[in-house]
């Protein structure tokens, strides 16, 4: 099969859609698929990359230059950064609206694939997409449009698309073969008159790359993991590290994450309590989480939006404390700090994450247009 995928963030990139698009590629190249992905231009040089999956192909494209705007400076220079960038996001989709406006271009030489993969965030893959088709480009037999979270219906940004945007999620809604979502409830988050065309397929990821310690012992002082990114006010970490402040216990916080400055101020309160490191490569993180007592997960307050993590904890087999930082219960994450995990989450039948059964989902879906 011949299968064509676009993505905003490949491998080397730490990022839930960087991850879905890596493990996808490798797995329909192990299963011998030609299979081309297309990105950003990130100036890494994937030759290595390539002699390991022979039947890969990364095409880094260098029309994909428009940049954030920078949020350097301070005093007015710094507010009027912010309130110029928060208008570009909301009102205009910049600087990601350039996947719609360059598709055609990126695409202009790109036929005769079986299968399209695209992959959002950010969305303006999908309408760039959308633009080509409705231009007569014949793409692929089959167009799967993979969503991590909804558009217009997602519960979390702090930049709200402008109303205006309903129409490119409708428009690339309509003219998918099929739209993947990573759980059930997540179909909520999109218009009812496409539920027909949603299938649900799992963040997935290779087991046999997992690589954890052989023997875990409880650690001397209770230690526990956070990985990832973090949402002010939604998972917002400060009002944990509120509560933990007025403990008179000892234990060890490690977040890895480059959002430090929700951190500042009680990294002077927490001492050697709070650990703070920049993020690692995803296998030599699940290495490391392997290793603690048990890993906190900071839940969406929504049910339509489930943090991807969840999958990854659950591989390294270490109990799971997962709580809405917002309005959490104190007793249940004392009882974790006493190692009493009696109340942890559990992800079940953990073989629908194995990255083999969600490609064959994905097969499936071929098929079904033949």
């Amino acid at each position: 099969m011949k299968i064509l995928i676009v993505s905003g963030s490949f491998y080397p990139h730490n990022s839930p859609r960087s991850f879905r698009t890596t493990e996808l590629a490798k797995e329909f190249a192990r299963q011998d698929h030609e299979v081309k992905v297309i990105i950003p231009d990130t100036q890494y040089d994937y030759t290595e990359f390539e002699k390991n999956y022979i039947s890969l192909k990364i095409s880094q494209r260098p029309e994909l230059t428009w940049q954030d705007i920078s949020m350097r400076g301070s005093g007015i220079m710094y507010w009027t950064r912010r309130i110029v960038r928060r208008i570009s996001i909301q009102f205009l989709e910049y600087p990601t609206i350039q996947w719609y406006l360059k598709m055609p271009k990126i695409l202009r030489q790109e036929s005769g694939y079986d299968l399209l993969i695209s992959i959002a965030y950010p969305h303006p893959i999908h309408w760039g997409i959308t633009r080509c088709i409705k231009k007569g480009m014949n793409i692929s037999k089959t167009w799967v449009a993979d969503c991590g979270d909804p558009y217009m219906g997602c519960k979390t940004s702090s930049f709200k698309p402008a109303f205006y945007f309903a129409y490119f999620e409708k428009w690339f809604c309509r003219v998918a073969d099929f739209i993947t979502v990573p759980f059930e409830a997540a179909k909520e988050g999109y218009y009812s008159a496409f539920q027909h065309k949603i299938r649900v397929i799992p963040q997935a990821f290779n087991f046999d790359d997992i690589k954890i310690t052989d023997g875990y012992d409880p650690n001397e002082i209770i230690t526990f993991i956070y990985a990832g990114s973090f949402i002010p006010g939604e998972r917002d970490p400060r009002p944990v590290l509120k509560y933990l402040s007025s403990l008179d216990m000892d234990f060890r916080w490690i977040v890895y994450t480059k959002q430090t400055d929700l951190f500042e101020k009680y990294i002077p309160i927490l001492g050697n309590k709070l650990v703070i490191n920049d993020l690692l490569p995803r296998i030599e993180l699940l290495y490391e989480m392997s290793k603690v007592d048990f890993l906190l997960n900071l839940e969406y307050g929504t049910n339509i939006q489930r943090a991807s993590k969840l999958i990854e904890y659950t591989l390294v087999r270490r109990p799971i404390l997962s709580l809405y930082s917002q309005d959490f219960e104190t007793e249940k994450l004392e009882k974790f700090l006493h190692g009493d995990y009696s109340q942890q989450y559990y992800v079940s039948n953990i073989e629908d994450y194995n990255i083999n059964n969600a490609v064959k989902k994905i097969i499936e879906l071929t098929k079904k247009q033949v």
